[in-house]
């Protein structure tokens, strides 16, 4: 009963409803329907992470007017730092701030000295992309409108940081192959550990199978020059590392919205030409150390394969993010592992055709 009406409807979807049923059942009944009506959104929308409990203004009203409210109702708000002004139909005109209101002459009309047009957020808006938005306007506290437009709570920046940091979280347990915990390490089982992990594995394990694939198909080649398996480890496991380092730059291009999926056809040719010079420096440095343990063909074939392996990893990374958000997928979920499975897989197709090639075997 003494939680914000948001964070009781979060509670809401969090657990099952033989547990908050009973915890609704006891509130009063207009505390209750606060939060059934914000539980009503959707688990990803703002609407169920506002507060509908915000101080507004009608247009009009002045400035020593609206602090008189701040005094008389402040204590019940979520927030006073940030005051929307109405017009007709609840529609929001604008903002003012605590700052403008205190340093204003108490006659001023807050029509005059309100921010218009308002940042505003929706209802039917994802979490986490109003909570970027929020962030990059720099607020304290936004005024959330239904579809109509009209007022129907406040979104405040310790929730932005609280969305953006569990997003980051889950970013980062995907990047790696895994799901984000839903509690803190020491309280989490380790069921929940060996179910947070073993989903991904099992994918991974498939996919690995395209690399046991491909060496049972070039299994002569390796036959008839040994000493190309050297050099496998070394291979698959460059074009594994560029291949996440470029998903990883990606990824995060998108979530920042440097980049969108359009930009397909520009991050595809900036990133394959960066993997160009990555694979001719790497070639450049590798190719005496590879004829200490092979002879000069051989070094040759490792290089080339190198550079083709970096460009073939750069366009994989990075058009692969961008596939999957045009798709409606979260980006994060095509994890640098996979990424890094599928690229050990062609990339040592390329080795073989490129030793084939080099070395005239059939």
């Amino acid at each position: 009963a003494a939680l914000d009406p948001d964070d009781r409807a979060w509670m809401c979807h969090e657990v099952p409803p033989a547990v908050h049923g009973p915890w609704l059942a006891a509130l009063d009944p207009a505390a209750r329907a606060v939060t059934l009506r914000l539980a009503g959104y959707g688990p990803r929308s703002t609407g169920l992470v506002m507060n509908p409990h915000v101080l507004e203004l009608d247009t009009g009203t002045t400035a020593g007017v609206a602090l008189d409210l701040v005094r008389t109702h402040g204590d019940l708000m979520e927030t006073v730092y940030m005051l929307p002004v109405l017009g007709p139909s609840r529609t929001v005109l604008g903002v003012v701030s605590l700052r403008r209101l205190i340093v204003s002459d108490p006659a001023t009309i807050v029509d005059d000295v309100m921010t218009s047009p308002a940042v505003t957020m929706r209802t039917d808006q994802d979490q986490e992309a109003a909570a970027r938005s929020f962030r990059e306007a720099r607020l304290i506290a936004a005024p959330v409108v239904d579809p109509d437009g009209r007022l129907a709570g406040v979104f405040t920046v310790d929730d932005a940081m609280r969305i953006l940091a569990e997003a980051q979280d889950e970013d980062l347990a995907r990047g790696t192959g895994s799901e984000r915990l839903r509690r803190s390490y020491p309280a989490t089982s380790i069921r929940d550990l060996v179910r947070s992990r073993v989903g991904w594995l099992l994918v991974l394990i498939v996919a690995a199978t395209l690399t046991v694939n491909v060496l049972d198909h070039f299994e002569e080649t390796l036959a008839d020059v040994v000493v190309l398996a050297l050099f496998v480890p070394l291979l698959i496991g460059t074009g594994g590392n560029v291949g996440a380092q470029t998903a990883t730059t990606v990824v995060r291009a998108l979530a920042v919205d440097d980049i969108r999926p359009g930009d397909v056809g520009r991050v595809m040719a900036r990133e394959v030409s960066t993997g160009l010079v990555l694979g001719l420096v790497l070639a450049a440095v590798g190719f005496l150390p590879a004829t200490l343990f092979a002879d000069a063909s051989i070094a040759i074939v490792v290089c080339l394969s190198l550079v083709s392996i970096c460009v073939l990893a750069t366009a994989v990374g990075s058009v692969t993010p961008l596939l999957a958000r045009r798709l409606g997928i979260d980006p994060a979920v095509v994890s640098a592992p996979f990424i890094s499975t599928v690229v050990d897989a062609t990339g040592l197709v390329v080795y073989f055709l490129v030793a084939r090639a080099v070395l005239g075997l059939g």
